[in-house]
């Protein structure tokens, strides 16, 4: 096959203690999906989940002990910061049930959602997609993908983020208002899901604006830690 001109490499992430790479599909995010949060969001208690995407190539992926540096993006004086726990699909599937979801879960990474408040508060006001307040460049970094056959099912643990050492978002897995099965079940009614695709499942609450030169270091029990620079 020709193309017009040649292709870029797909946008992978690295596996934890392999050299091999886990090539990326599409990036679902679910929002709103702890109580805590959807209630400083302006949300109330248990409303049906919903979604938005991210480009593939948004993700930045930053390798075991490493720390990754994320250019402050432009159009925005209010950047934030959404510590998430990142699944990854290794079967796909399309209406998928709660019950067999784990059968197409491959494994698990700490991702930060980044987020241009101010450009998606416009959004919202005017009823326009969200795009340009979460979907830009350098939006999604990730640490290495755990697979699942290592770490099992993860359905609680400790969700922590701290902004140049001082805490700033905390919580656990298990107070996702949709959880991990659920949540799969529900995305794959509206899309066939395949493998390579990310989930971004929410974030705690105590978003909040960071600047360039603070230091971002995120965790989830069992999955290390993700560290990133905004530059």
């Amino acid at each position: 096959m020709q193309y017009a001109f040649p292709p870029q490499a797909p946008a992978a992430v690295p596996i934890a203690g392999s050299d091999a790479l886990f090539p990326v599909h599409r990036i679902y995010c679910v929002g709103r999906n702890y109580v805590e949060h959807a209630k400083e969001m302006g949300g109330t208690g248990r409303e049906a989940p919903f979604f938005f995407m991210k480009p593939a190539d948004a993700i930045l992926p930053v390798a075991q002990g490493a720390t990754g540096e994320m250019p402050y993006p432009p159009m925005t004086n209010d950047l934030h910061h959404e510590i998430e726990l990142v699944v990854a699909i290794g079967k796909g599937g399309v209406n998928i049930a709660a019950a067999d979801a784990f059968q197409h879960v491959w494994g698990y990474a700490v991702g930060l959602d980044m987020t241009r408040r101010d450009l998606q508060g416009e959004a919202k006001k005017a009823g326009r997609p969200w795009s340009t307040g979460k979907g830009f460049d350098f939006s999604a970094p990730i640490g290495p993908l755990h697979p699942v056959a290592e770490t099992g099912e993860i359905a609680q643990g400790a969700i922590r983020l701290n902004v140049n050492g001082t805490p700033r978002q905390q919580s656990d897995v298990q107070k996702l208002i949709w959880n991990v099965a659920e949540t799969i079940e529900h995305l794959s009614k509206y899309f066939t899901l395949q493998p390579g695709d990310l989930i971004f499942t929410g974030t705690p609450e105590g978003v909040a604006a960071v600047k360039k030169g603070d230091l971002l270091e995120g965790s989830i029990a069992g999955l290390g830690e993700l560290r990133v620079r905004i530059v």
